[in-house]
């Protein structure tokens, strides 16, 4: 079974101009064209258009999207990264929900946020190990590093837990728009996002010139981490790591 043009535009709410642009860059080619010109697709194609749509709302690059749905490797494997990062979004966006409620309510004369509220929705468990991990891969000098991020996170109302979560979000997709442009690692671009990233984690604690490159080794090689990374470029963890070791090598 095939569907036209204007079918699958009337199913998957995007428009016929978009579908021939997909075509024209080679990202979604339609089953048939039909001596008239009308294009046709098939399941397969519709599947792969869904693949592009998700891809999309996780804030990639046509470009980047190219690269992975025509490079990526198997398309089940990938989709399962795919799943696996949305589900954390979704409770990410749930949390931060919550906190911006809160703080709306406690702004409007409602009753003042505790304290202890503003770590409500952290895993206690995951936390605990991460710690453990932390202290195991970098040493005893870690656990100062990790007082450290306790100490400052004790002050923060759930306005700034808000805006430091969004923030996380912003450098993977900005970095894959960069792997797809070429980019290397001491590219001007791609130092003015690891720098955002730096200054981002000093909301926590303040790497130095060894510690930074550890934390990037963390993210390559620790599977909560790989897991987000992966879903939205397979070369990102890799990417990530080393750019943060170019950083802390000349500007740390």
């Amino acid at each position: 079974m095939s569907w036209s043009t204007a079918q699958v535009a009337r199913m998957s709410r995007v428009t016929s101009r978009t579908l021939r642009h997909y075509d024209d860059i080679g990202l979604l080619r339609p089953e048939t064209v039909a001596g008239n010109g009308l294009r046709y697709y098939g399941r397969a194609e519709l599947l792969r258009l869904q693949q592009i749509l998700v891809l999309r709302e996780l804030g990639l690059s046509l470009q980047a999207i190219s690269t992975i749905v025509n490079e990526g490797g198997d398309r089940v494997d990938q989709l399962r990264r795919h799943h696996r990062w949305l589900l954390e979004e979704r409770d990410r966006y749930d949390r931060l929900a919550r906190t911006v409620a809160a703080t709306i309510e406690e702004m409007e004369g409602g009753e003042k946020v505790r304290n202890e509220e503003l770590f409500e929705n952290f895993d206690a468990e995951r936390q605990a190990r991460y710690e453990a991990e932390l202290v195991d891969r970098h040493g005893e000098p870690m656990k100062a590093h990790i007082q450290e991020s306790k100490r400052r996170m004790a002050g923060w109302t759930k306005a700034d837990a808000a805006r430091v979560q969004a923030q996380w979000a912003t450098f993977g997709p900005r970095l894959v728009e960069l792997i797809e442009a070429g980019a290397t690692v001491d590219d001007a671009r791609v130092r003015e996002v690891i720098a955002e990233h730096y200054r981002w984690v000093c909301n926590f604690w303040t790497p130095n010139r060894e510690s930074y490159p550890g934390l990037g080794q963390t993210y390559h090689d620790h599977p909560d981490f790989r897991v987000q990374f992966d879903a939205l470029h397979p070369r990102l963890a890799e990417f990530m790591r080393d750019a943060m070791a170019a950083y802390a090598n000349t500007s740390l």
